[in-house]
């Protein structure tokens, strides 16, 4: 099968948050399967440009329409591929190749995907590469169901097309105008992209695409509901015969507790007592806490932001460090107010909390591996990767069950029985305290009921070949139709 994947990033070229992870280790999942032939498109951001890791050629450049403008586009092709996956990037130094900093977030940032999603299509058509499946992601590529069906359907009249939503809550909002302006789509497709008078590109997506997927099963469910769909679930909830969640997996070639090279000691299922203490015992000292092998770390590797419960553990936190013998490990960037949370909350308890402000992937690695206790207390997360790293390297994890985590975790007993982990049910601090709370009694007073919660998260299957498989059974499906 030819499935073509397109996406705003993808690890190691450019990452911003766990869409790249995923475009990572999807693709490379689907290109081992047999009789797959798997091809991967990125813009052709300035820090891919100037990395001199990535070796590119020149296949062709075209002119690609942005509403009634022309502006060049061309095709570069990832020298050897990557794990099997042909590797193309769209090339326009006005919109990728020469701006510095962030991905995301430059006012034209709609143009700027329109184009991209337009000419990812012409490259393939243009190549020649047609495409049993296309599978895109998040707003960025949102267009590009609304456009197959629209104005590409002759190019390619037997191909397939899978929107995936990631996180609902950036959905590609513009102003009415953008439709007449840039997007130049028929005018019966306006309905489609209209929502409260705005262009809305997720919208046109779902309504466009032959099947809609998110990353898990549980955040699937939710999206029937306002809580949690962001203005979307009338039109989710209309399109519920097309909906279905898949759970991501993590890359357990690079998550591996027994070969990172980010840790001081490396350890398995069968000796990860002697290898996760080593590893706390370094994570303390570099972090400047007491070397304490007796006393629980509890850690935490987030972007310090409202929805992933940094207020939940605002409010706590004080209450924590009274009750019990914990130390507490943050790391991560994000919200000024919750920075400087921290950052004063490590000054006034110097033995019992560090906060390290910064983006370290090395450090991050070492918090998974050295920590015993991973808080998690997401408002919402559609899947969630950080629990999973954490279950990985033997840290039970402290979650709130909704959307991935539910589905990740389930949750065990005070004794550590009977599922992966400690979960709450209601958003709220007493109960995200009482979960805390009872993984530190089982730390605390029942160690060997600990070790062997630690040792069953080692052992999970949280590869990518079950999501892959799943992902397979879809595609198939969709050419039958």
């Amino acid at each position: 099968m030819k499935i073509a994947i397109l996406a705003s990033e993808g690890a190691p070229f450019c990452k911003s948050g766990g869409l790249g992870d995923v475009m990572e280790a999807l693709p490379a999942a689907l290109a081992r399967i047999e009789g797959n032939e798997v091809l991967l498109i990125l813009p052709y951001y300035k820090r891919i440009k100037d990395n001199p890791k990535f070796k590119v050629r020149e296949l062709c450049h075209f002119e690609a329409g942005v509403g009634w403008r022309q502006a060049y586009a061309g095709i570069m092709e990832l020298e050897g591929g990557r794990e099997g996956v042909r590797v193309w990037f769209i090339d326009s130094e006005y919109y990728f190749g020469a701006r510095p900093g962030a991905i995301y977030g430059d006012i034209d940032d709609g143009e700027r995907f329109t184009f991209f999603s337009k000419s990812c299509l012409d490259a393939m058509a243009i190549q020649g590469w047609i495409p049993d499946v296309i599978q895109c992601n998040d707003w960025q590529t949102a267009l590009v169901p609304t456009y197959l069906k629209a104005m590409y359907s002759h190019l390619f009249p037997k191909t397939r097309c899978m929107y995936t939503i990631h996180n609902i809550e950036y959905q590609g909002w513009a102003n009415a105008s953008f439709f007449d302006d840039v997007l130049y789509l028929p005018w019966e497709y306006r309905g489609c992209m209209d929502m409260n008078g705005s262009v809305n590109m997720m919208k046109g997506a779902i309504e466009t695409a032959d099947l809609v997927t998110t990353v898990s099963e549980t955040y699937a469910r939710e999206l029937m509901y306002p809580y949690y769909a962001h203005g979307l679930d009338p039109i989710l909830s209309a399109a519920a015969w097309k909906l279905t969640g898949i759970t991501n997996g993590i890359d357990v070639g690079t998550f591996n507790p027994a070969t990172d090279p980010a840790l001081p000691a490396h350890y398995d299922s069968t000796s990860f007592i002697q290898g996760k203490a080593a590893c706390k015992a370094a994570l303390q000292y570099e972090v400047g806490l007491p070397v304490k092998p007796e006393v629980p770390l509890l850690v935490m590797v987030t972007r310090l932001a409202g929805h992933k419960g940094l207020d939940l553990l605002c409010y706590i936190i004080r209450r924590l460090l009274w009750e019990e013998d914990v130390q507490i490990l943050i790391l991560g960037t994000g919200e000024p107010h919750f920075e400087q949370f921290f950052r004063e909350l490590s000054r006034e308890y110097p033995d019992k909390v560090a906060a390290k402000i910064t983006f370290d992937l090395g450090l991050a690695a070492r918090i998974y591996a050295g920590g015993d206790v991973y808080l998690m207390p997401s408002k919402s997360e559609p899947c969630g990767l950080s629990q999973m790293n954490a279950m990985r390297y033997g840290t039970v994890p402290v979650v709130h069950a909704t959307g991935g985590l539910r589905d990740t975790v389930p949750p065990c007993d005070e004794h550590g029985k009977g599922g992966l982990g400690f979960t709450f049910q209601s958003y709220n601090g007493d109960d995200f305290h009482a979960a805390v709370s009872r993984a530190v009694h089982l730390y605390h007073h029942e160690r060997n009921n600990f070790r062997e919660l630690q040792k069953t998260c080692m052992e999970q299957d949280f590869s990518w070949d079950k999501p892959a498989a799943r992902y397979m059974n879809l595609f198939r499906q969709m050419l039958t139709w």
